[in-house]
């Protein structure tokens, strides 16, 4: 992401339970409705921070008619959308693995390398060798061409999930590599989370750990005040701050029985905390500085906990009614997340050789929107879904019933 400096800090398949419930990951019905649409609302404001980089919205004629408060937070909330996924990644994996498990303190490592790998890599392999591609043949907005930068440094950054700080220490790649940042994040993360559960060992033991880490996300950011503008966003600390809280968020949704009026208030006040953050985060910087990323993250996880509860206590099948495109969008996250780019550069390219007026150029956002959603669906479809299918049979063969890995770990 590459949000403007101005307004830089302003700004899986869901179980229907997590304990004792396994069969239930296994159809739609194990779906939550409420956690997939909080997913499409993070990418929708991804895909439209990526726009509005290009085309300002101010500059439309939406300035006219919406708060610039409502448009500054379309604008720039890009990376705040990012830590709420890092918070559902945690949240839905953790959750997951207390499924599998039994218990967070006894990790099962293969199968859980195992379903990380055939979630994350057909799609980032498939998407590293388009790239690989569109750079050698010279397109335009794909050329790595910065100082000390290279195609093969960057593919090395990639796979060796260190691309946050090879940005941080060259400057900004192309776009459809740039977003590729967070994966470096929340796979070092997830490589050491098993080992880190071994040797905890217990439940609570693990809860006290990733709640303090999650705590200590304002510290983290603070810590960083001196460094570059790129490593102020993707260092390694604070993303894996906001997982850590989606990873404690999953042990108190599984353990604390749940209750329908404490579900409620927590939907409530992590709702209305996420809102503020997203929509008023230039005032809570004023007041609360790198303690509104904090409200952010625990906004989040408590309204993944009351939506997880609630859950439970609605009838099978029971969803948000009008949030069917929104839910589609968030089951969708990671394929649209990694591939929006193309679309972007796409129709900016269409929106400036047609030489059209800039108020009108919000109107280029809803066939965008959809754009996206219609090649993150066939992306689905063609690659990550069955060749996510083959790996899991490669690699547990004989030992669990192996499935598809659709929307099964949010994180992008």
């Amino acid at each position: 992401m590459q949000p403007a400096a101005t307004e830089r800090r302003a700004s899986a398949r869901a179980p229907v339970s997590f304990a004792g419930d396994a069969s239930a990951l296994r159809g739609a019905e194990a779906r939550n409705p409420g956690i997939d649409a909080l997913r499409g609302l993070s990418i929708l404001l991804v895909v439209l921070h990526h726009l509005a980089l290009r085309i300002p919205l101010k500059e439309t004629a939406l300035a006219e008619v919406l708060p610039a408060r409502l448009l500054a937070a379309l604008n720039w909330n890009g990376w705040s959308a990012v830590f709420v996924f890092f918070v559902v990644s945690g949240f839905l994996i953790a959750g997951h693995a207390i499924t599998r498990w039994g218990s967070l303190g006894r990790p099962d490592f293969r199968a859980f390398y195992a379903r990380r790998a055939s979630r994350i890599l057909p799609l980032l392999l498939a998407l590293l060798a388009v790239l690989s591609f569109l750079h050698l043949a010279g397109a335009k907005d794909y050329v790595i061409d910065g100082e000390g930068q290279s195609l093969g440094r960057a593919l090395l950054a990639v796979l060796g999930l260190h691309l946050n700080w090879y940005e941080g220490t060259t400057g900004w790649l192309p776009g459809n590599w740039d977003v590729l940042w967070s994966l470096s994040i929340e796979e070092v993360f997830y490589l050491g989370f098993p080992i880190a559960c071994a040797l905890l060992r217990g439940e609570r033991r693990i809860l006290a750990a990733t709640a303090l880490f999650a705590l200590a996300l304002p510290v983290f950011l603070a810590r960083l005040e001196g460094a570059n503008e790129i490593w102020q966003e993707k260092a390694y600390l604070p993303g894996m701050a906001a997982i850590a809280a989606g990873v404690a968020a999953a042990i108190v949704a599984a353990r604390v029985p749940p209750r329908c009026p404490t579900a409620r208030w927590l939907c409530a006040g992590g709702g209305f905390g996420l809102l503020a953050a997203l929509l008023w985060g230039p005032w809570l910087w004023r007041s609360l500085g790198n303690g509104t990323m904090l409200v952010l993250t625990l906004s989040t996880a408590a309204l993944l906990v009351g939506l997880h509860w609630h859950r439970r206590h609605a009838p099978r099948g029971a969803g948000m009614r009008g949030l069917g495109w929104l839910r589609a969008q968030g089951r969708l996250s990671y394929e649209i997340y990694l591939s929006h780019m193309f679309v972007v550069y796409a129709v900016v390219a269409v929106f400036k050789a047609t030489g059209s007026d800039m108020r009108g150029g919000w109107m280029w956002f809803v066939p965008a929107v959809l754009a996206c959603w219609a090649l993150g669906a066939g992306i689905e479809r063609a690659v990550t879904r069955p060749a996510g299918r083959w790996m899991l049979g490669r690699t547990l063969r004989g030992t669990e019933t192996v499935h598809a890995p659709r929307g099964e770990v949010a994180g992008q």
